[in-house]
């Protein structure tokens, strides 16, 4: 590389480091993938201390603002078979639907809703979601290591129109290979929930946080998620997003 080409180089990096908004970009274009899918096993660790174990089946179709997704539990019995679609947007919050078999119905989860927690882990309805770079306005507010990486600091806040539970979002982004390190969601100026994301491998040549815990600070109890047989690209149809393809994959 000549020596033009180098300082091109440093000066586009140098200003990628200053812009918030190209940084999320950017993690969320290493990010990307056709489809994804995993198998999730989630300690619920209460406010007494005591553990609940619970698993689920995730499959997603697309990235981000432009995805569908089906979370799907499996165990315990109690709660085997529920499932929840979720349908994300670049320019508004997603729709959600819930299906319960036990009754044999779903139902769409409103918006006021969201805040809601899922079926007794310390993720809401509105976590679940994915978060699409243009919903928010982007602040870089300093650097700070996260498990001893460094990391940007950048504070989030929802654009008008996007409709969110949380006032402000603090989201740490490792500078190495820009994924995701902590998030924190505010409702007014106090931290609600602390999401940690670690154990974070190369999976098909996308890095990716195969274990994640999140905080409930309100409540304090917390849910360690860990993703299994964890899988990019996998064919996927449309026609699995459905709420008809919900109540019939039981």
């Amino acid at each position: 590389m000549n020596k033009a080409l180098l300082a091109a180089a440093l000066a586009a990096a140098a200003a990628l480091a200053q812009d918030p908004r190209q940084i999320v970009e950017e993690s969320q274009r290493r990010g990307r993938a056709n489809s994804q899918r995993y198998e999730g096993v989630l300690e619920v660790i209460g406010p007494n201390a005591k553990v609940t174990k619970k698993s689920w089946q995730s499959i997603r179709l697309g990235s981000y603002g432009n995805s569908k997704a089906v979370i799907r539990f499996t165990a315990p019995a109690e709660v085997k078979g529920v499932a929840l679609l979720v349908v994300n947007h670049p320019d508004r919050s997603s729709d959600q639907w819930m299906w319960a078999p036990a009754i044999g119905r779903e139902r769409r989860i409103a918006l006021q809703d969201r805040s809601t927690r899922f079926f007794g882990t310390d993720f809401s309805f509105e976590d679940l979601e994915e978060r699409d770079a243009d919903q928010y306005d982007y602040r870089l507010a300093g650097e700070e290591p996260i498990d001893g990486a460094p990391c940007w600091r950048i504070e989030s806040r929802p654009r008008q129109g996007k409709i969110s539970q949380y006032t402000l979002s603090r989201l740490w982004i490792r500078k190495d290979n820009y994924v995701p390190a902590q998030y924190e969601n505010l409702v007014k100026d106090q931290v609600a929930r602390r999401l940690r994301e670690t154990n974070i491998q190369n999976v098909q040549g996308i890095w990716t946080a195969r274990l994640l815990e999140m905080t409930d600070l309100r409540r304090n109890s917390r849910t360690i998620l860990r993703l299994d047989k964890l899988e990019y690209n996998v064919p996927m149809k449309d026609e699995d997003f459905t709420v008809q393809a919900m109540r019939r994959e039981q």
